[in-house]
């Protein structure tokens, strides 16, 4: 019974063993075949890295603001009884926009110049009197300061008049009517916005590092979405006094003809602030870039190292410089006739074998014209 008992356990052990050794030499295999798999090489699409050279003009967005512009509104309450305008139409300074109901002032006014005439007579026949000392000095002054007087209360209803017949205080194109005739205004009320247009100013930001290349009298043109092929042409005028803390950015502004009008308050402008001369950049598709916060990189292409067949990536760290349409430029990390990737390197990893196919790469430009379709 013992022997049998123990032959049992020796073929189990047996048995074992040999199970165990078979799975260790597949476990063996599968980890050879593993270290000898690669993956299959991932399709890109490349493009050189191009020396050109580009002008030093700074380039920004900016909006278009009136040299002048406000809400006329009114100084005084009244009811309307008079407009002088149409809406959008160009006025002069002076021209009178509304008239307010003044029939009360207009009453008052003739009583108030009678005032003033008996006041002067007064103090004529006082300064007579007091020549002949017939009255002291003293009632002298009294009839002195009953002119002042009398001219003070008559002046101040011509000024209540004045204001009650609204004017623009400068030349310029009018916005939509606010009111109506009949309206009874209350102090404060908006009647209608008016803004000078010729010139317009166009405000920019740039960035405190550009700070030393503008100056006042740089030419600038402008470009605008709501006007397709026009260019504008300026100058720069101002040059804020400080930089924003927040943005790090300068506040420049520029001043530019716009006899035609076609430039608004409020518009949206691309700003080029020219300057003379060139520069020599490197320049890479702006889609070669993997942007990152521990630094921007892109993925060099080269012929397969350490005994690897075809091409394989290499992630280069750059550091870039101004954008232009398609193309951004490179300050530092690549070199003119490098190959790099061009689109998709978000999927790419350091080291990954690829194959290059460019029968769908996109044209790359400075100015690109997508069409609108």
């Amino acid at each position: 019974m013992k022997k049998r008992i123990i032959l049992t356990l020796a073929c189990l052990i047996i048995l074992i063993a040999i199970i165990g050794g078979v799975k260790a030499l597949q476990i063996r295999a599968m980890i050879d075949q593993g270290k000898k798999f690669s993956l299959p090489p991932e399709t890109v699409t490349s493009s050189p890295v191009k020396a050109d050279s580009w002008d030093t003009s700074l380039s920004a967005v900016g909006t278009l603001n009136a040299v002048q512009g406000v809400t006329v509104a009114a100084e005084m309450a009244g009811k309307i009884v008079s407009i002088g305008f149409e809406s959008g139409s160009y006025v002069k300074k002076g021209d009178v926009l509304i008239r307010q109901d003044t029939s009360s002032e207009e009453a008052q006014l003739p009583g108030a110049e009678v005032q003033v005439t008996l006041a002067r007579t007064n103090f004529e026949r006082a300064s007579v009197l007091l020549d002949k000392g017939i009255i002291s000095k003293s009632d002298r002054d009294n009839a002195v300061a009953a002119v002042a007087q009398a001219e003070s209360q008559a002046e101040n209803i011509r000024a209540t008049i004045a204001k009650k017949n609204v004017k623009a205080p400068f030349s310029g194109r009018l916005g939509i009517r606010l009111v109506n005739l009949g309206q009874v205004l209350r102090e404060g009320d908006p009647i209608v916005t008016l803004q000078s247009l010729d010139p317009i100013f166009a405000d920019f930001a740039l960035p405190e590092q550009q700070l030393h290349q503008v100056r006042t009298g740089l030419p600038v043109k402008l470009t605008s979405d709501a006007s397709p092929g026009l260019i504008i042409e300026g100058r720069i005028t101002a040059v804020n006094s400080q930089v924003d803390q927040e943005s790090r950015n300068i506040r420049v502004r520029a001043t530019v003809s716009n006899k035609a009008e076609k430039l608004m308050p409020g518009m949206f402008v691309n700003v080029s602030v020219g300057q003379h001369g060139r520069r020599n950049v490197l320049v890479i598709p702006a889609t070669a870039v993997s942007y990152a916060p521990y630094g921007d990189s892109v993925f060099v292409i080269e012929e397969g190292k350490d005994g690897k067949a075809g091409k394989t990536l290499r992630q280069q760290f750059v550091r870039l410089g101004e954008k232009r349409g398609d193309l951004v430029s490179v300050a530092d990390g690549l070199k003119a006739g490098d190959t790099i990737v061009s689109t998709g390197v978000f999927k790419l990893r350091n080291g990954q074998s690829v194959v290059i196919d460019n029968k769908l790469a996109p044209a790359f430009e400075k100015q690109p014209k997508p069409e609108n379709n």
